[in-house]
């Protein structure tokens, strides 16, 4: 567990290292409002830690999908990891068991 909060808390810095490039920021920030929006119809409102990290793990196949279908951009897929990562970031702080 505490391997797969490290990744997602890799992917929030490595956005936030974006921020530079308001165009891509923005894109990026886009992305990950729509995997979280996909995580709400994933794993719902009420969730643990441990749920979330399960669904990380299958994320990949759906992110893609829902990225490509509503927000895709020049070379996307390559940002797909980070976008996730950062996305299950932000999501985590609504866990039942969330502590920071």
């Amino acid at each position: 567990m505490m391997l797969v909060r490290q990744e997602w808390e890799e992917g929030d810095r490595r956005l936030e290292d974006e921020r530079d490039d308001r165009r891509r920021y923005e894109r990026l920030l886009e992305q990950v409002a729509i995997v979280i929006d996909e995580l709400r119809k994933q794993i719902g409102q009420t969730y643990s830690l441990e749920e979330l990290a399960a669904a990380y793990r299958d994320a990949e196949r759906w992110a893609r999908e829902a990225v490509e279908e509503r927000a895709p951009s020049s070379g996307w897929p390559r940002d797909l990891a980070l976008v996730l990562a950062a996305a299950f970031y932000a999501y985590q702080r609504g866990a039942v068991d969330y502590q920071s």
